[in-house]
């Protein structure tokens, strides 16, 4: 359990809340973005284990030895809840260990729709991983329209209570900071900064595909002679996730061999859909009513609907997290079968879930989920159709709809 450990890491993109929740819970705090404060621990080493605990030490990255002297605590017997470490990126080329079996990581995540407050969330990610089946009831207010809402709105605390105006500026910001500054501060000089926010626009059009990254770099430099190199670009890849902007869906890679041929591409996603919108320029409006995202991407299908899948993508992250769920995606080499998300348990076990920006479900709409059933067996814990319809329920063939807005941990 996190409570027994005695050093955990949360880690996320900047304005998740890491800071904020963990401040609820330390006695003594190290801002390490303060140059003062890291003179101070660099003179005294000694100064962090006189400190009274839990000790939280904010922007850890800003100096990378203080992850060594957390791992040097423990190993002196450091007891459970001494110190608390945030960081907004992974430093690179630093020399420090990995704090395996003494620092606990955690990803923290924008909100789930869940967390933002608006539905009672009544239908469980941890129970439905049980394989236990649960009956399903509990209505959802929430439209289309609410959706396209809380996709532009974000997950992000100090943003999404804003005004609209407000919360566009902060997420303008946001980018801005990340291409104008936060590469530097990684030690990345972006030379071209219109490459890396034509890039960004690809990524955020290819939302929720597997698009590959010459795809996006060709989207990124249409009718351009004088293209990045193709190691700039994955330079961006790796610079953004270590700042933990891209927040990548892995591929599943099968269960027990009972699927002998699947697809190793990751589905693109953002730390937030609500920066993807802002990229592209999309308020809930304009997602509600524009058909296709244009030309500014590798992708198919309505940019809403890719939008939502990432949204739901993040609640079902964050939930399963929580109760020890690994997430990932299904996609046979061909496309012939997919499965949009994929919580498997450390036994192997796997809970299926398919998203879907209709309101209703019929037959079609669970045929990969009905496949996957026939290939599994026993170890598919349940198989879900996430909606933006009004109520939960389980149809005949006990496949489970449920709202994404009852979606809870």
């Amino acid at each position: 359990m996190v409570h027994e450990q005695p050093a955990i890491a949360i880690e996320g993109a900047k304005a998740v809340g890491k800071t904020m929740s963990a401040l609820r819970r330390a006695t003594s705090v190290l801002t390490l973005d303060d140059p003062a404060e890291v003179t101070l621990l660099a003179a005294d080493r000694s100064r962090l284990r006189h400190l009274p605990t839990p000790v939280l030490i904010d922007e850890w990255q800003k100096y990378p030895p203080v992850w060594d002297m957390v791992r040097r605590a423990v190993d002196g017997g450091a007891p459970p809840g001494s110190f608390l470490l945030t960081g907004s990126a992974t430093p690179h080329g630093a020399s420090t260990h990995s704090g395996a079996g003494r620092i606990v990581r955690l990803r923290m995540r924008p909100m789930s729709l869940a967390e933002r407050g608006l539905v009672p969330p009544v239908v469980s990610v941890a129970e439905l991983m049980t394989g236990a089946r649960p009956p399903l009831e509990g209505a959802s207010p929430l439209t289309l329209a609410d959706y396209a809402d809380e996709i532009v709105a974000s997950g992000f605390p100090g943003i999404r209570t804003r005004g609209p105006a407000a919360r566009r500026d902060a997420l303008d910001g946001y980018l801005e900071a990340v291409v104008e500054h936060d590469f530097a501060e990684l030690g990345h000089i972006v030379r071209r900064p219109e490459s890396l926010r034509a890039w960004l626009t690809a990524f955020a059009a290819a939302t929720s595909t597997t698009a590959s990254y010459n795809s996006l770099l060709d989207a990124a430099t249409a009718g351009q002679s004088d293209k990045p190199a193709k190691t700039t670009t994955i330079a961006y890849r790796d610079t953004l996730a270590r700042m933990w902007v891209l927040d990548e869906l892995p591929a599943w890679t099968g269960s027990r061999n009972r699927l002998l041929s699947l697809s190793q591409a990751p589905k693109h996603h953002l730390a937030d859909p609500a920066l993807a919108a802002r990229i592209l320029g999309a308020d809930a409006r304009a997602l509600v009513a524009t058909p296709r995202p244009g030309s500014s991407g590798p992708r198919e299908g309505t940019l809403l609907g890719a939008l939502f899948e990432s949204l739901v993508t993040l609640c079902v992250r964050v939930h399963a997290d929580a109760a020890g769920g690994r997430v990932s995606h299904l996609r046979t080499p061909r496309g012939d079968h997919e499965i949009d998300l994929v919580v498997t348990r450390d036994d192997g076990a796997v809970l299926a879930l398919e998203v879907k920006l209709a309101p209703t479900v019929d037959d079609h709409d669970v045929a990969h989920l009905r496949w996957l059933r026939d290939r599994l067996g026993d170890e598919l814990l349940d198989a879900v159709v996430v909606t933006t319809g009004p109520g939960a329920y389980r149809r005949d063939d006990g496949i489970a709809v449920v709202p994404a807005a009852l979606l809870g941990p």
